[in-house]
């Protein structure tokens, strides 16, 4: 052990190190106390945690069961970041998206953005957003040679291209001084319509913008629409390396140099409230494009080049005012895993078209995290954490092994045409749809302390989106639809349905499961009577009629009172009108005296969905 001088600082080396083996022998003995028996490696299972994808997170992470060497940041295979300097000079770029089709409105909304933090322009066309031939007067007192733009416009990405382009020379800016994102996208405008495109069109423009835009990349490689259809993150990472193998293919197969067609690219990925997840997940994706370019002999140009937009997934429309938090979260997330640009989805993003005051929160959320938090004045600083690293590690593992399934069935293009990639996705979100249906993935808001007075917040409607494609999947579906019948109920009868909560005994003995059941009908749109606080056998009859409630009653107690009380109250609330007695606690509980249990990890959609279907609550 070494000595320091006595400085007044005690340090952790005035110790010796603990060893695996012994926080080994300290979680058998938590165990134990809990009636588990376990050693060794299986103590270290018993407290792991199982994620998508196969992974699972442990306990306690060392430096021995962490990846290999990450190199260094702007080198080879660029986990740490695909430059140097990272963000640490001037942030991350700060890209809104505007999805109006309304050019003047759209307009107003550009300039409100690059006067107050926008740093780049996400702008839909097209169909889906704001006429082709109205993109001029979008932009119009916008410096591009400033101003980055990225187009996003489907199938009409060639026309929108040309348009931009000409706008440059019509405003004379040099081409070299144009920077931005030219959009197009083939595959991943199929897997969205279903709608197959020629990728003559796209190479093109990739060597249009290689000969003469050198701050222009023609192709984006858009990992959103498969991240929507519910996909994984290693799903989402190996779609987006088989979209992106494909156009090199097709742009070398035309002539262009490895170099130049890797430059061609731009990769755009979900971020996500699980901040680890999303961390990993943006490290592991250049660390897998690196791989790629390795492969193609250009391992020094596989810097990938990133654009992260919060996850559209977990944005729920009811108490729309937590996704707030979730986009910090994801914002950081982002930020932290060195993606070049960020979008920052409006809280009002499901609703429609955002308001002024939405879009100034979102281009804040980066501003805040920059300006104020100064998280970009570090490189990579994630890095070296033994969890972020081994997280890292096993994902691009995942992430690798599902990109090889893709391309042994013939490569993405053929992949969405045959079924494969919808299937799978399709499975990956019915595992989810199982664990947000039983609250194991809560929805603040919404499966978890939903506010049934909130006031709905009302917005003017976007453009319709892409169909025929993909499948779009949100957190709250389920429990939306739920809340959707119950709100038909209150429009129609000027009450929302109700359910009686029976508490016996002291409030120490109720409270817990009163406040349990509660927050799991409210989940469902199903007010929860709590008066008068506690009942007995004599008064629960009395207390059930004057509750107003619907048919059904729950228990709420201690387990011994149960034993005790329970009979005798379920046989009042009966005679009082009650059709259904449902019991806060274990299944087997009282078994004689009540119909159904509510617990943690109870199907909480399906228990919802049957006591609005006995109350006559129709969708």
């Amino acid at each position: 052990m070494t000595v320091l001088p006595d400085d007044g600082l005690s340090l952790a080396a005035e110790f010796p190190d603990a060893t695996h083996e012994q926080w080994q022998r300290l979680v058998e003995g938590v165990l134990r106390k809990s009636g588990k028996e376990a050693t060794g490696e299986a103590a270290e299972d018993a407290l792991s945690t199982t994620l998508e994808d196969g992974l699972t997170t442990r306990p306690l992470y060392t430096a021995p069961a962490t990846a290999a060497d990450t190199g260094f940041p702007g080198s080879a295979p660029f986990v740490r970041g695909g430059r140097a300097e990272g963000s640490a000079a001037d942030g991350w770029d700060v890209r809104q998206r505007h999805l109006g089709s309304d050019p003047v409105r759209v307009n107003e909304a550009v300039l409100a953005d690059l006067e107050n933090g926008v740093t780049s322009l996400w702008l839909t066309l097209g169909r889906d957003g704001l006429p082709v031939d109205a993109l001029p007067r979008a932009l119009d007192g916008v410096y591009l040679d400033l101003a980055p733009v990225s187009l996003d416009a489907g199938a009409e990405y060639a026309a929108a291209a040309r348009a931009l382009l000409r706008l440059y020379a019509d405003r004379e800016v040099a081409p070299e001084a144009a920077r931005g994102c030219l959009g197009a996208d083939p595959l991943g405008h199929e897997a969205r319509t279903g709608e197959a495109l020629d990728l003559a069109e796209a190479v093109a423009l990739a060597e249009t913008a290689s000969a003469g835009y050198p701050g222009i990349r023609a192709l984006a490689v858009d990992a959103l629409p498969y991240h929507e259809a519910g996909g994984s993150a290693a799903e989402e990472l190996g779609l987006s390396l088989a979209t992106g193998v494909a156009y090199l293919r097709a742009l070398t197969a035309a002539g262009l140099g490895v170099e130049a067609a890797l430059g061609q690219l731009e990769f755009r990925y979900a971020a996500t409230a699980d901040q680890f997840l999303t961390i990993a997940k943006l490290r592991a994706a250049r660390r897998l494009w690196a791989r790629v370019a390795e492969a193609c002999g250009a391992p020094e140009s596989g810097a990938q080049r990133q654009h992260a937009v919060t996850s559209p997934v977990m944005m729920t429309r009811r108490d729309p005012w937590v996704n707030m938090l979730r986009t910090t979260v994801a914002c950081m997330a982002a930020g932290v895993a060195g993606a070049d640009s960020v979008t920052v989805l409006p809280f009002d993003h499901e609703l429609g078209l955002p308001d002024a005051f939405a879009r100034r929160i979102a281009r804040n959320t980066s501003t805040i995290l920059v300006e104020e938090s100064h998280l970009a004045r570090v490189i990579d600083p994630a890095g070296g954490s033994y969890y972020v690293e081994r997280l890292t590690d096993e994902l691009a593992h995942a992430a690798w092994d599902f990109f090889q399934t893709v391309e042994k069935a013939g490569g993405l293009a053929t992949a969405l045409r045959s079924g494969l990639v919808a299937e799978r996705l399709a499975t990956t979100w019915a595992a989810r749809s199982k664990e947000l249906a039983r609250r194991r993935e809560p929805v603040t808001g919404v499966s978890e302390f939903p506010l049934l007075a909130e006031k709905p917040v009302v917005r003017e409607p976007a453009p319709a989106g892409p169909v025929g494609g993909l499948p779009r999947v949100r957190r709250d579906e389920a429990y939306e639809a739920l809340r959707a019948r119950s709100d038909a109920h209150l429009a129609a009868t000027g009450a929302r349905p109700r359910i009686f909560l029976a508490a016996l005994g002291p409030a120490a003995a109720h409270t817990a499961r009163a406040t349990f059941a509660s927050n799991l009908f409210q989940a469902g749109g199903i007010e929860a009577v709590h008066d008068p606080v506690s009942v007995t056998p004599d008064s629960a009859a009395e207390a059930y009629a004057a509750s107003g409630a619907d048919g059904t009653a729950v228990l709420c107690s201690s387990d011994a009172l149960y034993g005790e009380q329970a009979a005798e109250v379920a046989a009042a609330l009966r005679a009082a009108g009650a059709s259904t007695v449902f019991l806060a606690g274990k299944p087997g509980t009282a078994a004689e005296a009540v119909d159904a249990y509510v617990f943690a990890g109870c199907d909480a959609v399906e228990v919802l969905s049957s006591v609005l279907d006995r109350m006559g609550v129709t969708s």
